[in-house]
């Protein structure tokens, strides 16, 4: 993706490796500030994970691996360092597999510089992939609707959910994104909004709340990401996404999600067994610093939801189009 930096407009991915750090952007400071931070350590790393300065399950998983990059290089206890990643956002299942991954790698023997490199650079690929698998869901003319933000940001670059858009924009199709808001973080305004201008494509800020009034008026495909995928096709994602996919059933409007196989968890039947992470209430009762709820009032504060197969029209992966039953082709993949 290319952002402006220092005045330059420069192509850059979510985060990186160069110098022996960890470069980010800093995802919270946006859309008003680009800010690239530089991470020496395994614990710097966690922490950005842990406080969504990088988010996104690919990005996280990337993340992850550097992580354990910086553990190797730094004499670290890995099991240590391990336990340490996984620790840091319970749902996102990217973050488990990258970690696993790099273990995996490290205790082969591979070069770990080597090793984090080449499982980010995959994950590029495998988003890429989403988006020429995804993009012919995409009619010319179309009113698309996404919720949170799966795009470059949150997947080193391209894209999940976003990368069908960014393909079917870079063959001329017409389209019109709604991007709802996503409360309380407000992602989907703050960074899905800033990659579709970055872009140039056509959208519009949505209300989360008003998601069902322009589904009603016509949308033709509803698109969004996946942080963990059970082996029945239930996912999770941001919250607020069940009820949009809820309401497409009703009013027969094609529900995608869209992920690379490294969010598939078969140790898991059914959505159910996904761990949901809550974030503290202040989220939800504070902006910008200034509590605007009354106080002694608590609030709750789900980080995701989950949301059943039945109401998938498919999954995009960077091997095709599944549907849910066709999962096992995803376990094939995986195992490959």
């Amino acid at each position: 993706m290319k952002l402006e930096i220092d005045g330059e407009r420069r192509e850059v991915r979510a985060l990186w490796y160069e110098g022996g750090k960890v470069m980010m952007i800093d995802q919270r400071c946006l859309p008003h500030d680009v800010r690239i931070l530089e991470l020496r350590s395994c614990g710097q790393v966690a922490d950005a994970i842990r406080d969504m300065t990088v988010r996104g399950a690919p990005a996280i998983g990337a993340a992850a691996a550097y992580g354990m990059l910086l553990a190797k290089r730094d004499g670290e206890d890995l099991q240590a360092a391990a336990r340490t990643l996984r620790s840091t956002r319970p749902t996102a299942h990217d973050l488990f597999f990258a970690v696993d991954h790099m273990l995996r790698k490290l205790a082969e023997g591979d070069d770990p510089v080597e090793a984090a490199e080449a499982y980010c650079d995959s994950i590029v690929e495998k988003c890429r992939m989403i988006g020429v698998h995804g993009e012919p869901l995409i009619k010319d003319g179309a009113k698309i609707m996404t919720h949170c933000n799966a795009g470059a940001l949150a997947t080193v670059d391209h894209g999940t959910a976003l990368a069908p858009m960014r393909e079917a924009w870079r063959k001329g199709k017409q389209m019109f994104v709604y991007v709802s808001e996503t409360r309380p973080r407000l992602q989907g305004m703050k960074l899905t909004a800033f990659e579709m201008l970055n872009e140039g494509i056509p959208h519009a800020i949505i209300p989360d709340g008003a998601s069902g009034h322009f589904m009603r008026k016509g949308v033709d495909v509803i698109i969004v990401g996946a942080d963990r995928i059970a082996a029945n096709g239930d996912f999770a994602n941001k919250i607020g996404t069940y009820e949009k996919a809820v309401l497409a059933h009703e009013l027969g409007i094609p529900f995608y999600t869209a992920a690379p196989i490294s969010t598939f968890d078969f140790s898991i039947k059914s959505g159910e067994e996904i761990p949901i992470e809550d974030r503290s209430e202040d989220e939800v009762t504070m902006i910008d610093g200034m509590r605007v709820a009354p106080k002694g009032c608590p609030a709750l504060n789900p980080s995701f939801d989950m949301t059943p197969h039945r109401y998938l029209s498919g999954i995009i992966t960077e091997i095709g189009v599944l549907k849910p039953e066709d999962v096992v082709k995803v376990r094939e993949a995986r195992l490959s």
